[in-house]
């Protein structure tokens, strides 16, 4: 079995076996966490969320077809000249704002700021 096999199998095993493995392994990757959070305040077109995370659009759609897939974000079409999609987040989504306020507040305690992170530090 090579490595990558082994990882997955691992993984797998994980996300059935444990309710927060598997909750991570939805919304745990990063640009599925950025759309999330660029969509708590609301609604947002395509080229606005991908403004908002700077997403590269194969990226994004990407994206947004896992969440869709995943029942977290919903799509909106208006068929007005142009055509506009808009997303927003689902009820299940919203459910995870508690979440996300915890694990600011979790991050703001006990981890450092990126932003004072010396760069030379990490080589």
């Amino acid at each position: 079995m090579a490595a990558e096999e082994r990882k997955e199998a691992i993984q797998r095993a994980n996300s059935t076996s444990c309710p927060i493995v598997h909750a991570v392994d939805i919304i745990g990757e990063t640009w599925r966490l950025n759309v999330l959070l660029a969509l708590q305040d609301g609604e947002l077109r395509f080229n606005e969320l991908k403004r908002e995370t700077e997403a590269r659009s194969r990226t994004l759609s990407q994206t947004l077809e896992t969440l869709l897939e995943n029942d977290l974000v919903e799509r909106r079409s208006e068929e007005a000249d142009p055509i506009a999609v808009y997303y927003s987040l689902s009820e299940k989504a919203k459910a995870l704002r508690p979440v996300f306020e915890d694990l600011e507040t979790w991050a703001d305690e006990w981890l450092d700021d990126p932003g004072d992170a010396d760069p030379s530090e990490e080589l």
